[in-house]
Parts: structure tokens; sequence; C-alpha cells
């Protein structure tokens, strides 16, 4: 950024490059847009206006769960569009370094857009319903671990029984 006419920041007067001060404010110049503060809502602004105020009220909760950073932000992008806001957290007890997309996310929304975004995933079949979840797995090892116990106390039993 050489070259060029300086600005004063206070009165926006121009100055010659080689002037560093300004005779009237007694500002250092800059470069012409140098200083200036960007749009602190930005590019996020049309996503912004999308979401509706009375979803966006309470506590956050756990709405999906995704496998991974780009499935989690679809999923956030389909909310948003019906005007459901929604954070993303990294699922906990996953050892994978922060800045890997690796790794399953929970989609948090605020409690008041909880039943709406649960019927938006749902008609857009994101959202597992309870009656076709799978099976934890330690909940079937449990039962599996069970099962085996129960045919050991039955064959233990039959033979101090002696059938």
């Amino acid at each position: 950024m050489t070259g060029g006419p300086l600005v004063c920041p206070g009165c926006g007067g121009e100055h010659p490059a080689d002037e560093r001060f300004c005779e009237r404010c007694a500002l250092p110049l800059v470069f012409p847009g140098a200083g200036e503060e960007p749009d602190p809502v930005g590019e996020r602004h049309p996503d912004l206006r999308k979401v509706k105020p009375q979803l966006s009220e309470g506590e956050l909760v756990q709405v999906a769960g995704a496998r991974h950073q780009p499935e989690a932000e679809m999923i956030q992008g389909i909310l948003l569009e019906e005007g459901v806001p929604s954070t993303l957290r990294r699922t906990r007890g996953f050892d994978v370094p922060e800045m890997l997309a690796a790794g399953p996310r929970d989609v948090l929304v605020p409690r008041s857009g909880l039943e709406t975004a649960r019927e938006v995933l749902l008609q857009a079949d994101l959202l597992v319903t309870s009656a076709a979840r799978p099976t934890p797995p330690g909940r079937l090892a449990a039962a599996l671990l069970g099962c085996v116990g129960l045919v050991g106390l039955v064959v233990w039993l039959g033979t101090e029984v002696g059938f």
C-alpha cells in the first residue's frame, strides 16, 4: 500500500504521500479505506433475517446428531430455511482434534423451536423416530451377556439336579 494520497481519519482531508500527520487534526494519516470497520453482521445478515424470533427463546436442547461437520451444517441450513436457529457442538467423548471436520456433532436448538425443528427434520427424513431408532451397542451387549448368563445358570442347575 504505497504511493497515492493519504487521508486523515478525523477530517477526511487528502494529503501527499510524504506527509505523516494532518495539519488541522494532528492525527496520523492513513491510506484510503484503511482502518474502516467491516460490517459487523457481514455476509450472515441474509441468514439472520430468516430466524423467527419466537423460535429462538429458551435453553439449547439437542434435536439431532450428525456423523460429521458437513452433515451437521446441512441440517443447520435446513433448520434455518424454516426459521429455526441452531448451533453445533462436538459430541462428547469423541477424541479427534477440533481442527478436523471429522467426528460426530450435536445439533442444538432453543427450546421454543424444538417441536418445529423435529417436524422439519422428520419431513426431511433426517430424524430417527423412537420406533425406528437402532439399539445402542452397549444395550445389545448387555442383553447378550444376560442371555449367556441365563443359559449358563440353566446348564449348571441341570448338572446339579441330575436330569
